[in-house]
């Protein structure tokens, strides 16, 4: 029977929720319990969730959790605080008199904003898209969360009219779930934290506070944003389940979450995480480090409130795992996405086929909304088993075209990859990664590295401290290693055709009229 303090965490993402229980003195995952989530494409390039889903998932998975612990002879109240990890940038408005959202959430890889961005950039003297990188660290993008508002203040009459009448909240999922399981519109605490507040392009990075000029640059009023506060400190308390009363107590946006419980502390450490997409984090330190090389600046994290804010360089790549959801689901060559490994594994090599999964244009490092996927390299010989290797290439060059902007902007080039996130279970995957990349890359054996960042920071938050963040004390966490496997010049042959590939997918969806079958405009 445990008797060593535990702590959950809540792991609300793209594709699913868990509520993951951990030890605070080892670091190991003693149970969990997670929920498929439902997402709905509208038109073309829409992506959405139901806001009310996503909040019955995570009482589900918490409920499920409690009660396998219970079979496990554990006492539930050995829980001693909750940490919230989250898909960032994805955006909902909801009714603070009500608790009802107004709108689905719309989702982080959505671009039915690409023609306002298209618009705000115009705008910009020399119509540069990196115009508020100075404040924000981010170019403008249908990626973050300020178009994604706007659009829901333009166009869904519900939002507008509760925004016009002080009704309305704006969060990402993070504030959502936070102000609903702190009690909802029966006081709930509607509040971010600063990894979070950094995704949404109105944060200024260096001052850490919402910024005037950015909100009056997206015509957002500031009184419907959360409170930013750091990502270890006790927010509020679950007010209804089992675990009414327990603290919550961190909060990271999911990447940075991964970024913490990798370990990855010191300045100069990386991670990379394979989930929807895939993002590649650099911890550069205390000071904030501009790209010129297309990656994102960044909060890492921000460990309490009197603790230093720690920034980071961000590669993202907006289709990873989704390249493989889509073979399964809109081609059929895969009954589960578990059997890419075993089909790619026939063929052993793509045969010349390239696959650049630019479905929702290309992010890190061209941002490029215009770019759309392509398939190419195609003979009479291809089959689905090349098309499945061809597909796990893609995240791998991906991953190479993010680690050689990194490398380009420290001029310190990294000499080993720490990775996690679900497809790092694929073997196959990852030895591929390495051999592409050319340096050994290191997996543990516990891939939920996001949730565990999570729970560090809720386990070492004040008035809980439970956890030490000293590495040492995590026993449990060991790590596998992959050495590349073939010669450089066969890995830079592949690269280089890959970036070929990448060119002929650019500017392929421009605001031109389309034309339907009849010969008719669309």
């Amino acid at each position: 029977m445990t008797v060593d303090p535990l702590v959950g965490a809540v792991d609300q993402g793209t594709s699913s929720t868990r509520f993951l229980v951990f030890n605070a003195k080892t670091g190991e995952l003693i149970s969990q319990h997670h929920v498929e989530i439902t997402q709905s494409f509208p038109k073309e390039g829409w992506v959405e969730e139901d806001p009310n889903e996503i909040l019955q998932s995570v009482y589900e998975c918490i409920e499920r959790t409690s009660e396998k612990l219970t079979q496990l002879n554990t006492d539930i109240s050995n829980i001693k605080a909750i940490g919230v990890t989250n898909q960032r940038e994805t955006t909902l408005v909801w009714d603070k008199e009500t608790g009802k959202p107004l709108y689905n959430a719309i989702v982080w890889l959505d671009l039915r904003t690409q023609s306002t961005v298209e618009c705000l950039i115009k705008k910009t003297p020399g119509k540069n898209k990196n115009h508020l990188k100075h404040k924000t660290g981010l170019p403008i993008s249908t990626y973050f969360s300020a178009v994604k508002l706007r659009w829901l203040m333009d166009n869904v009459a519900e939002v507008k009219e509760a925004v016009q009448s002080h009704r309305a909240l704006f969060g990402t999922v993070d504030s959502w779930l936070i102000w609903s399981l702190t009690g909802g519109k029966n006081g709930g605490v509607h509040c971010t934290d600063v990894t979070n507040a950094s995704r949404t392009m109105l944060f200024n990075i260096h001052t850490m506070e919402w910024d005037l000029e950015l909100c009056k640059y997206f015509d957002v009023p500031v009184e419907i944003l959360p409170e930013v506060r750091s990502s270890s400190e006790i927010y509020g308390y679950m007010s209804s389940s089992s675990l009414a009363g327990v603290p919550i107590s961190g909060c990271l946006g999911d990447q940075s979450a991964a970024l913490v419980g990798q370990m990855c502390f010191k300045d100069g450490q990386a991670k990379n995480t394979y989930g929807t997409g895939c993002f590649m984090l650099k911890n550069t330190g205390v000071k904030p480090v501009m790209s010129d090389h297309g990656l994102l600046t960044t909060v890492a994290y921000k460990l309490g409130k009197d603790q230093p804010t720690y920034y980071a360089l961000e590669g993202s790549v907006a289709i990873a795992g989704a390249v493989v959801r889509w073979l399964k689901d809109n081609l059929g060559i895969l009954k589960c996405t578990s059997e890419i490994e075993k089909l790619a594994a026939e063929a052993g090599t793509s045969y010349g086929c390239y696959f650049v999964p630019a479905f929702s244009g290309l992010y890190a490092p061209y941002w490029e909304p215009s770019a759309r996927g392509i398939i190419c390299g195609l003979t009479q010989f291809t089959n689905r088993s090349h098309l499945a290797f061809a597909a796990l290439e893609a995240v791998c060059f991906q991953t190479r075209e993010i680690l050689d902007a990194i490398n380009q902007d420290s001029g310190v080039p990294l000499t080993q990859l720490q990775v996690d996130g679900g497809m790092t279970s694929n073997k196959l995957l990852m030895q591929l990664q390495a051999d592409i990349l050319c340096i050994p890359v290191v997996r543990p054996t516990m891939s939920e590295t996001t949730a565990l960042g999570a729970a560090m920071a809720a386990g070492s938050a004040e008035g809980v401290n439970v956890w030490s963040l000293n590495p040492d004390s995590m026993t449990s966490v060991t790590c596998e290693k992959y050495q590349p496997q073939i010669q450089l010049e066969e890995s830079e042959c592949r690269y280089a055709r890959w970036k070929k590939a990448v060119q002929k997918a650019m500017n392929w969806e421009t605001m031109e009229p389309v034309f339907n079958d009849s010969g008719n405009q669309n």
